[in-house]
């Protein structure tokens, strides 16, 4: 009894129109993706045929990147290199989903991932960044921040958690320290992940209705919506003032949540010289219709 295989192989042998080719190679391709283990598991779970091969070929990039992720963060620890990366951006935007990829293989005991709970009493009164100060990575480490001081550009001001002195002193300061950051040697990235009003919306009902999910919601979260158009003007008001050729904000178009966690990880294996990169098996360019460096005349709102 023949296999599938073996037909398309005859078919091959024996079609000659171009365009007939063309469709037997991807009808192969697809074949060879639905073999897979998470294809078979999909199939069994009657989805599309080719949201399946969308999502196994998304596995597949993604293990690729991860492999590098690795060869990453080896690099890092073994030259004692800092580096820094902060995932902001509005509810529902996908960070944290983008961080548990990153993150996924890395090595445990050489990186961090720091999201911090409101401010205790006690810190509500001590120099702002000191709390977020003992989280700066230790030599030969990678720390993720699953947001950052940045709650005080935009959060804080939204939600009257801080005063308007406050706010100033912070949008005053925050470029003089991350430059004095980065020249003491750290590899800070800032990532904005960004979404429309709609795709929000709709991750927010998928929040409500998903009990895996009841935990990412929060009363700030339920105010987001209405909130919207005042959390976009102290979004612009953070890219202009703290958007700098030493620490540039990076936007990350995550209404494809798939697309931006690729495309983000991508930026960061672009962005830093690690041992091995040369002999990558996967593209290592980000697409800069996905990612791009933040620039008042041409960002749109998200």
């Amino acid at each position: 009894m023949k296999t599938i295989f073996q037909d398309i192989e005859y078919l091959n042998e024996n079609v000659e129109d171009k365009k007939s080719k063309k469709i037997l190679k991807e009808l192969e391709q697809n074949f060879h993706l639905l073999r897979t283990k998470s294809g078979l598991s999909q199939l069994m779970n009657k989805k599309k045929i080719a949201k399946i091969t969308r999502n196994v070929e998304y596995e597949n990039e993604l293990k690729e990147l991860q492999v590098e992720l690795i060869k990453l963060q080896n690099w890092v620890y073994d030259n004692k290199k800092r580096v820094m990366i902060i995932f902001e951006g509005r509810d529902a935007a996908g960070k944290g989903g983008a961080i548990k990829r990153f993150t996924q293989y890395l090595n445990p005991r050489k990186f961090r991932v720091v999201a911090l709970q409101k401010p205790t009493e006690v810190e509500t009164g001590q120099f702002y960044f000191q709390r977020y100060f003992q989280h700066l990575p230790n030599p030969g480490e990678i720390t993720f921040f699953d947001r950052s001081w940045y709650n005080r550009a935009i959060v804080e001001p939204v939600f009257d958690f801080c005063t308007p002195e406050q706010y100033e002193k912070f949008m005053k300061e925050v470029p003089e320290i991350e430059h004095a950051l980065m020249d003491d040697g750290i590899i800070l990235i800032k990532f904005w992940f960004s979404i429309t009003k709609e795709n929000q919306q709709k991750r927010f009902k998928e929040r409500m209705t998903n009990p895996l999910k009841h935990w990412k919601l929060s009363p700030v979260d339920q105010k987001a919506q209405e909130m919207w158009d005042k959390v976009t003007y102290y979004k612009e008001e953070m890219f202009s003032r703290t958007h700098t050729g030493f620490a540039p904000w990076i936007i990350v178009d995550s209404n494809d949540k798939k697309s931006a966690r690729l495309e983000s990880i991508r930026y960061v294996l672009s962005r830093i010289p690690y041992e091995g990169k040369e002999d990558a098996k996967i593209n290592l360019h980000h697409d800069p219709e996905i990612v791009e460096r933040y620039h008042r005349r041409t960002h749109g709102e998200n």
